[in-house]
This record gives C-alpha cells, sequence and structure tokens, in this order.
C-alpha cells in the first residue's frame, strides 16, 4: 500500500502533513500513543526541512510518500530539491548544555531518533531522500 503527498514549504502547511499521516494510517491498527508519535517525528523533519532547506518558500514542494510493505511496518520518505539537510551529518547538542545555555530547539532530530526504528538520508535521481522507518507490533 503506498501513499503520496506533495505541500508547499509554508509552516502553516504542517496541519496537512498531520491529518494525511493519520488518515493513511487510520486503517492499520497502530495504537493512538505510536500514531502520536510517528506524526510527531514527521511533523518535526518536515518542519526542519522547510525551515533549513526551503526557508518557508512555499513555492517550494516537499513530497511525503508512506509506503507499507507488510502489516505494522511503515516506510516513511520525505524528498526535496532544497539545498542539503543531512541528518547523517547531524550532531546532537549535548542536553547539558541546552539546560545550560537556556537554547530553545536543538532537540528535534534526537525525538526523531527516538521514535524512528531508522532514519537515513540520501540522494535519488538528484533529489534529497530523508526515509525514516518504524515497526509497530
Amino acid at each position: 500500500m503506498n501513499f503520496q503527498f506533495n505541500i508547499g514549504c509554508s509552516l502553516s502547511n504542517l496541519k496537512g502533513i498531520r491529518e494525511f499521516v493519520r488518515t493513511s494510517l487510520k486503517d492499520q491498527q497502530v495504537p493512538e500513543i505510536e500514531m502520536s508519535a510517528i506524526v510527531l517525528a514527521l511533523d518535526e523533519m518536515c518542519s526542519n526541512l522547510m525551515i533549513h532547506a526551503h526557508h518557508c518558500n512555499p513555492n517550494h514542494i516537499l513530497e511525503l510518500h508512506i509506503d507499507i510493505p507488510q502489516r505494522g511496518k511503515f516506510i516513511f520518505e520525505i524528498v526535496d530539491d532544497g539545498s542539503v539537510f543531512d541528518i547523517n551529518e547531524f550532531h546532537e547538542p549535548e542536553l547539558g548544555n541546552l539546560v545550560h545555555q537556556k537554547r530553545k530547539g536543538g532537540l528535534g532530530i534526537r525525538l526523531v531518533k527516538a521514535i524512528m526504528d531508522s532514519v537515513e538520508y540520501f540522494k535519488r535521481d538528484d533529489k534529497n531522500v530523508c526515509r525514516l522507518v518504524k515497526q509497530v507490533k
């Protein structure tokens, strides 16, 4: 089963992404706590791309693909052609430093990696692909 959603890179469009994910997974018997975590992780990744790779330009497009190869396994791909934001190169800030510096932000990628079973970033057909995989029991 496959689903696709294309959306402009405006933060006001994040609600549409959340609704798309929930609607696409509604018949997959995903517990609500897992559903909320998945939605949160995808919201975080999409917002990071919108902000850092596309500077919130609504004319730039993100593609969100959901592939369900078997019951309980979900492969999410966020495809774009913005400036490179390679999660593999991201170094998570130390929690103590964030607290000490009273910084806002810096926890999103850590959160996404904690929620998803795997997160990878690569190029395909001259586009950036962020693939997130989640197995739900």
